[in-house]
């Protein structure tokens, strides 16, 4: 049996989901606010309590989405030359035959992915609070309608993306964020940068 090494805290896993539910569920109910259905009113027992419910959720959402801070974006933010070398070879998701330089905790994509996740994240919250706190203030609540829409188009291709790269395309990724750990072999061939300056081969 393969020895198994972590990579994701118990801290992380619980704000990783916690960010993920809120983030669905505000998707939902924001989709249905932009076109005015019905149907996903009704699921969330009327257009008024889905505003509160959104409101509220949105609360739950940005508090994790700051406490993501302290698990990703040190990470996020350490680029290096292989990044520069993965992303001129499109972490060989074109093709197989190209060789992708080695890779830290986080790969390139998934730096670009985070970093996406929070400025858009926190321009959505902010402008979401305005929209919610400040509706007297004709000029903001215009602006923030403009940015709210804006980030949540852009976080609606990047998520799916997100999820299909971290499941499917990616067999043994999705156990990460369920258990926490990996196998060693696997890590080692997907980051093994983070394997060597870690310690744990």
């Amino acid at each position: 049996m393969s020895k198994m090494v972590r990579k994701a805290s118990v801290a992380e896993i619980l704000n990783h989901w916690v960010l993920a539910i809120s983030c669905i569920l505000l998707s939902i109910s924001g989709f249905g606010f932009l076109f005015k259905i019905e149907f996903i009113g009704s699921l969330f027992g009327g257009f008024n309590l889905m505003k509160t419910i959104h409101n509220w959720v949105g609360v739950v959402f940005s508090v994790s989405l700051f406490f993501s801070m302290f698990n990703w974006l040190k990470d996020s933010l350490a680029f290096d030359s292989d990044d520069i070398g993965w992303i001129k070879v499109a972490g060989g998701y074109l093709s197989h035959k190209v060789k992708v330089p080695p890779m830290g905790k986080l790969n390139t994509g998934q730096k670009f992915y985070y970093v996406a996740l929070l400025f858009f994240g926190m321009a959505i919250s902010i402008s979401g609070y305005i929209i919610w706190l400040l509706p007297g203030s004709r000029n903001w609540v215009l602006i923030s309608h403009l940015l709210h829409n804006i980030s949540f188009d852009i976080l609606m291709i990047a998520i799916p993306v997100h999820m299909y790269l971290a499941s499917i395309a990616n067999p043994g990724t999705f156990r990460i964020m369920i258990s926490g750990t990996v196998p060693l072999e696997w890590a080692k061939k997907k980051h093994p940068k983070w394997i060597e300056e870690a310690k744990l081969d």
